[in-house]
C-alpha cells in the first residue's frame, strides 16, 4: 500500500509543554506578521495530555511571555503556592523541619502554581488550534526521515495494524510520510528519537554524560481537615538511605493532594525497588497523616531527565532541534522543567522564524544556539549546574548543605564545576555484594501493588502489535543479568512489565508484559547492559492520564 505524503513547514513531535509553544509561538509569529506557516504537532497520546506526569509545582514566567493574558485566557493554574516546607526525614517515624535558611532559595514557591500539568497541556493545544496549528493525536513519530543530503526532513509515523508477528492485519495502514523544511522533536525525557539524533550527529560530544531519575506521582483525595490548599511539602532522606531523591507532597484544588517520590537513577543496590520504596515513604507521619482517610484516585510514573547544564547536548542539527526534558532542560535545583521547556520552545520558534522567511537551503539552525545563550534559561540552568553532581558526589545531606551554601549565599556562582561522569546504568554492583531489601506486604490503605496501580493508570495497548520494548540480545536478561544482578528489571519497572519466571522444565524466562508499559522509559536507562531498547508503539497506546 503506498505511503501517503503530507508536506509542513514545521512538524513537531510531540504535544507536551515545550512542543506546543513551538508550535503556538510560530504560528503568532506568523500572524503577527501576516505570514503563513503551516505547522503540524504529532501525539503520540490517544489525546494531548494523556501521557503528561509531572507534580506539578508551575512557575509561569515563559506562560506569561507565551500569553501575557494567560489568566483572561482561562490558563488552567490550579491554585497558588501559600506555604513551604521541607522535611529531612530521619528514619521511618521521625523527621526534622528545616528553616527556609537551610534549604536552597531554589526551592521555595513563592508565586508559583499547584496545577495538573496534563490538563495545561490541554489547555495549549487548544489554543495552538485556534491559531492555526494541526494536532494529530494517537499518531507516532516512528521514524525520522532524511533527505538524500542527510538533512532531517521530516516524520514517518507508525503503521496502523500490524501483528505481533509483523504480518500486516485487516484494516493495515502504513505510516504517513510528514515532510517539513525543519523538526522539532519534543518527545519529552529519553525520547526514542532523539536517541538516534543524538548518536546520528555526535550531540553530546564533550558534555557529561545525561543522567536521570524515575519520579512517582499520585493523586489522592483527602479529608477536608487534612487539606491545606496551596501548601508544598518537600523531603529528603528516608526510605531513600543510600540512593539519593526526595519526596513531594502538593496540597491541590477540591481537597487532593499529589504524593510522589523520586528516585535518582544512579543507585548501586540492584535489590532496590523505586516503587517499593514510594510505598514505604507513604507509611511516614510527614505523608501518612495527609493521606489516611482518603482515597487514591490515579498513579503513574515517569523519567526525569535531570544532569542539566552539563549534560546539555547540542540541540541543533542539520533540519531541526530537540527541545525541552529531549534536550534536558529541566532545572533539578527547582525540581521543574516545565516552564524550562517551554522557554525552549519560545527560542526554537524564534530561531526558525527567520530561516523560514528567507527560504534558504535546509540548514543547522545554529542561530537557536545564540538565542539560547543571551536567555534566562541559559543564566538559571548555569547557576545550577552543580546542583545534581553535588547530591549524587556528596549524598543527600552534605550536597543538599553544599547546594544551600551556592544558591543562597553565591547565587550558583562559586567559580568551579563538579561533574559526574558515570552513566546510570553503570553504577550497579553484583547483586552478592549489595544488602537485600525486604519490602512489606502493601496494605491495600496506604501501599499498593504494582498491578493495581497501573489499573489507575488507564494503561491500554493493543495486544496484537509487536512488542515495543526491543531485546538487543534476548540471552542477556538470564545469562548476565540474571546471575550477576538478579535481573534488577523485576525492580526498576514501575509497571510489573519485567518478570522471570520458570517454564515447566524449570528453566528461567525472562517475560515482557509489554500492555502494562507506562512509558516511564526507566528499563532504557537503567539496563545495565544497555539491552533494552524502547520504541513507540502503535499510536493512541499507554497511560491516559486524566489530570496528571
Amino acid at each position: 500500500m503506498e505511503r501517503e505524503v503530507m508536506e509542513f513547514d514545521v512538524v513537531v513531535v510531540g504535544a507536551g509543554p515545550s512542543g506546543l509553544s513551538t508550535a503556538i509561538k510560530l504560528k503568532q509569529l506568523a500572524n503577527d506578521n501576516n505570514t503563513e506557516l503551516n505547522v503540524c504537532v504529532l501525539e503520540k497520546g490517544s489525546e494531548v495530555g494523556a501521557h503528561i506526569l509531572s507534580g506539578a509545582v508551575f512557575e509561569p514566567r515563559a506562560l506569561e511571555e507565551l500569553f501575557p493574558n494567560y489568566k483572561e485566557l482561562g490558563a488552567p493554574m490550579g491554585t497558588e503556592v501559600t506555604e513551604d516546607h521541607i522535611y529531612l526525614l530521619n528514619s521511618e517515624t521521625s523527621a526534622t523541619k528545616l528553616p527556609n535558611l537551610m534549604t536552597p532559595k531554589t526551592m521555595h514557591n513563592d508565586g508559583n502554581y499547584i496545577l495538573s500539568m496534563a490538563n495545561m497541556c490541554r489547555w495549549l493545544g487548544e489554543q495552538a488550534e485556534s491559531l492555526g496549528v494541526e494536532i494529530y493525536p494517537g499518531f507516532t513519530g516512528s521514524e525520522i526521515h532524511y533527505d538524500e543530503a542527510g538533512n532531517v526532513a521530516g516524520i514517518i509515523t507508525g503503521s496502523l495494524g500490524v501483528a505481533e508477528d509483523g504480518s500486516e492485519k485487516d484494516g493495515f495502514v502504513p505510516g504517513m510520510l510528514l515532510t517539513a523544511k525543519y523538526t522539532i522533536f519534543a518527545e519529552g525525557c529519553r525520547g526514542h528519537l532523539g536517541k538516534q539524533l543524538i548518536s546520528k550527529f555526535g550531540l553530546d560530544k564533550d558534555v557529561s554524560p545525561q543522567h536521570y531519575a524515575i519520579g512517582f506521582k499520585e493523586i489522592w483525595d483527602i479529608p477536608a481537615e487534612q487539606h491545606q490548599q496551596g501548601l508544598v511539602v518537600h523531603t529528603a532522606g528516608w526510605p531513600l538511605d543510600k540512593a539519593t531523591g526526595g519526596s513531594y507532597l502538593y496540597h491541590a484544588e477540591n481537597n487532593q493532594v499529589f504524593v510522589g517520590l523520586i528516585v535518582d537513577l544512579n543507585y548501586d543496590n540492584p535489590h532496590l525497588s523505586p516503587f517499593d520504596e514510594f510505598q514505604r515513604l507513604k507509611h511516614h507521619p510527614v505523608i501518612a497523616n495527609t493521606l489516611k482517610g482518603g482515597t487514591r484516585v490515579t498513579y503513574g510514573a515517569r523519567a526525569i531527565a535531570k544532569g542539566g547544564f552539563q549534560s546539555l547536548p547540542k540541540m541543533t542539527f542539520p533540519g531541526g532541534l530537540m527541545v525541552g526534558c529531549n534536550a534536558g532542560t529541566l532545572n533539578f535545583s527547582k525540581i521543574k522543567g516545565n516552564h524550562t521547556a517551554m522557554k525552549s520552545g519560545l527560542l526554537a520558534a524564534e530561531a526558525l522564524y527567520g530561516l523560514l522567511q528567507d527560504e534558504q537551503a535546509i540548514k543547522d539552525p545554529i542561530e537557536y544556539t545564540e538565542l539560547f545563550k543571551n536567555s534566562w534559561l541559559y543564566d538559571e540552568l548555569y547557576r545550577s549546574r552543580n546542583f545534581g553532581a553535588a547530591i549524587h558526589k556528596f549524598g543527600n545531606f552534605m550536597g543538599g548543605a553544599y547546594n544551600t551554601l551556592d544558591q543562597n549565599f553565591f547565587g550558583g556562582k562559586l567559580p568551579f564545576t563538579i561533574s559526574d561522569s558515570t552513566p546510570d546504568h553503570q553504577t550497579l554492583k553484583p547483586a552478592s555484594e549489595m544488602p537485600s531489601i525486604e519490602y512489606g506486604k502493601p496494605d491495600g490503605v496506604l501501599s499498593f501493588d504494582k498491578l493495581s496501580s497501573v489499573y489507575l493508570s488507564n494503561t491500554n495497548h493493543e495486544e496484537d502489535q509487536p512488542c515495543h520494548l526491543q531485546l538487543k540480545d534476548p540471552s542477556i536478561p538470564i545469562q548476565v543479568n540474571l546471575a550477576k544482578f538478579d535481573e534488577p528489571a523485576q525492580r526498576y519497572c514501575p509497571a510489573g512489565v519485567y518478570e522471570v519466571v520458570e517454564n515447566d522444565d524449570g528453566e528461567k524466562k525472562f517475560q515482557i508484559n509489554a500492555q502494562n508499559c507506562v512509558h516511564c522509559k526507566t528499563c532504557d536507562i537503567k539496563e545495565p547492559q544497555q539491552n533494552i531498547v524502547w520504541v513507540v508503539p502503535e499510536g493512541g497506546g499507554g497511560p491516559n492520564y486524566p489530570n496528571m
